[in-house]
């Protein structure tokens, strides 16, 4: 698919991996949609200026099924139909099995899962009747390994694979791509705040020693959102760490 002048809304793209994906389509001539739940600042849309496509910021809760059709309205009544869909939009609440509430684990589902459900229901629609659409959805390494005192995330994570899949399989012959990408340890506000020795350890669970960057993420989507014959596949973009012999 080429990207420029394609409207391409990514759902929690105000910092981190989302906010990366932006600027990198951004570069590539795309028209971009952010979107958080709170209202998008003036200093982040700035930071968009020197692209040559549009921006435009659309605040709501995509774990609400009613709000993320409004979003999608909204971008389609201003810049017309989402013609690439990046579910980026997640959270944690990390907590081991023994001590996580209900509430704990359908909180992380309902905006991780459930959330891309319905962004992906709301854009689904147009897409097949223009046959062609690309969606990428921002798993994790923890949703194919699993980790320690995440069973609610990954439990999302490795939901979300399943229902790319699913999809992918729907829509293809329609030629709407549906693919995953599962990060692994990324730098971020969360590394740069723990410890040396967390970091060691975290560092010997990936073969080529390092972190990688949003930027890495970043070009991944992209390159996922230009493949006209990939469709139904999770990218590991984690060093290394979760390879099979």
């Amino acid at each position: 698919m080429e990207i420029k002048n394609k409207n391409v809304f990514i759902t929690g793209s105000t910092r981190g991996i989302g906010l990366a994906v932006a600027h990198r389509f951004a570069q590539a001539g795309a028209n971009i949609i952010l979107n958080g739940r709170s209202e998008v600042s003036e200093d982040l849309l700035a930071s968009f200026k020197d692209y040559d496509g549009k921006v435009l910021a659309i605040s709501g809760d995509v774990s609400q099924l009613d709000d993320a059709k409004r979003m999608v309205d909204e971008a389609a009544e201003k810049l017309g139909n989402i013609d690439i869909l990046i579910n980026n939009a997640g959270i944690t609440n990390d907590k081991l099995m023994l001590k996580m509430s209900e509430e704990d684990f359908e909180k992380v589902l309902k905006v991780n899962l459930t959330g891309s459900f319905n962004m992906t229901k709301s854009v689904l629609r147009p897409m097949t009747k223009a046959r062609q659409g690309a969606i990428i959805n921002m798993s994790s390494v923890v949703g194919l390994m699993g980790n320690v005192g995440q069973a609610n995330y990954a439990a999302s994570k490795a939901g979300l694979i399943g229902f790319t899949k699913s999809v992918a399989r729907e829509v293809a012959a329609r030629n709407v791509r549906v693919n995953a990408i599962a990060p692994g340890f990324i730098e971020s506000d969360m590394t740069d705040r723990i410890s040396d020795k967390m970091k060691a350890a975290m560092l010997d669970q990936i073969p080529m020693k390092t972190f990688g960057t949003t930027e890495n993420v970043a070009d991944v989507a992209l390159f996922l959102a230009q493949q006209d014959y990939l469709t139904g596949q999770v990218i590991a973009i984690d060093g290394g760490m979760t390879m099979q012999s």
